[in-house]
């Protein structure tokens, strides 16, 4: 994310992004279905917790490597955004 435009750019994306992610897990909660509401608010809960620790663990390495902060932000980042990522695309072939 060298070029501040870029960094800007995919950080729209990925708060678009996870907005369609709140947006279907809302639909999936809507739709009252005991086994999927039980499921959905275990896997909301337990993937945040993950993704949050992956990232922490990927920041401390970068910082253990002797990168500055930007690098350590950038690889924080990646967990985070595979994690909206994998759900965005699991909740659109569940609710369409």
């Amino acid at each position: 994310m060298n070029n501040i435009w870029n960094g800007w750019m995919e950080a729209f994306r990925l708060a678009c992004e996870a907005q369609n992610v709140i947006a279907a897990r809302m639909l999936v909660l809507a739709a009252g279905t005991p086994d999927a509401v039980v499921e959905e608010t275990a896997r909301m809960v337990t993937e945040k917790f993950l993704a949050f620790a992956k990232a922490g663990i990927a920041a401390e390495q970068a910082f253990e490597e002797g990168l500055d902060v930007f690098a350590a932000a950038e690889r924080a980042y990646r967990p985070l955004q595979a994690c909206v990522h994998a759900n965005n695309a699991r909740l659109r072939h569940t609710v369409h």
